[in-house]
């Protein structure tokens, strides 16, 4: 697979990541032997970053990820992320990063980790401590690089300041286009980008269905996009560019990936999914070419992004 990097001095990476939430959080229970076949297959694909966190299964998805990885730790960047309590609220006070990372360390098996992101930005603890917190790390040896999810711009500016910022992660995809505005000043910086959530929570593959139909454990039964009213108008642009991605010979999937890698050389998305045959599937969307054309024809059929809030509620604010 082709190689991207992230940020000026940042990892080189596949151009299409691996997110391992889902097998942990948010989309109902999975079967761990066959996710540890579906992370194994990835590699084999050329994938090498896979993203985690503390947050998914509170260690469980990091231990996850370190045992599936451990054949191969060298050939892969493993991302994981600081700044939740258990009680979904923020905590990132320096010492609660230290005791994160020293856990992440253990539970993901590993002498350094690769990307330590903090997970959300903490109203409570100014951006410089952080940073400074995680600077103090990378000098260390604990980790190589640092990140920041759902950051403003002012927020990494002044990250950026005190420790360079390789990369951020929010969510991106032809449903969700709000962080097109943050491209500008992570370009001025050199910041790569991570698109969580590429495939819209799957509704860009063209699986979704309406919300009633997910167990209760599914954030999907609760997202504004699968609602009544939204629901509806989100199928039928999905129906259009599955019609686009056809007269290419590809899926719905393929084409929304590929419209993200489209959008820069600095863009690495890292779709997430518990099926080989999806994940073959989002791999080979990196050997997609869009035309002006079809991109053209994408902000037609969708020139604001998909209908519905992307969360219900606590929608990250970028500062």
């Amino acid at each position: 697979m082709q190689k991207r990097t992230l940020g000026t001095n940042g990892p080189e990476v596949s151009a299409i990541g691996y997110g391992a939430m889902g097998f942990h959080l948010a989309y109902g229970a999975a079967d761990e032997t066959a996710g540890l076949e579906t992370i194994r297959r990835a590699h084999e694909l050329g994938v090498t970053f896979f993203d985690t966190a503390e947050l998914y299964g509170w260690g469980e998805n990091e231990k996850f990820i370190g045992r599936a990885v451990k054949g191969y730790r060298d050939d892969v960047v493993i991302a994981t992320k600081f700044g939740f309590t258990r009680s979904y609220g923020t905590d990132s006070r320096p010492e609660h990063i230290r005791e994160v990372a020293e856990n992440s360390l253990r539970n993901l098996g590993v002498e350094v980790i690769d990307v330590l992101y903090q997970h959300r930005v903490d109203p409570n603890v100014p951006i410089e401590d952080v940073a400074g917190t995680v600077r103090d790390l990378i000098g260390e040896g604990k980790v190589k690089y640092f990140g920041l999810s759902e950051a403003g711009p002012q927020t990494i500016r002044k990250a950026h300041a005190v420790q360079p910022v390789t990369m951020l992660q929010t969510e991106y995809s032809v449903f969700e286009r709000d962080v097109e505005a943050l491209l500008p000043t992570i370009r001025e910086l050199g910041i790569g980008f991570v698109p969580y959530s590429p495939l819209g929570r799957g509704f860009l593959t063209g699986a979704g269905k309406p919300a009633a139909e997910y167990e209760e454990s599914d954030m999907r039964r609760h997202d504004p996009r699968w609602q009544p009213g939204n629901y509806e108008k989100n199928v039928a642009a999905v129906r259009q560019l599955t019609d686009l991605a056809a007269s290419k010979g590809a899926t719905v999937s393929q084409l929304a990936l590929a419209w993200l890698l489209a959008q820069g050389d600095d863009i690495v998305p890292i779709p997430g999914t518990r099926q080989i045959g999806r994940l073959e599937e989002n791999v080979a969307s990196a050997d997609l070419a869009l035309s002006a054309e079809d991109l053209a024809r994408i902000r037609e059929i969708l020139p604001d992004g998909g209908f519905g809030a992307r969360y219900a509620s606590a929608v990250p604010q970028w500062i």
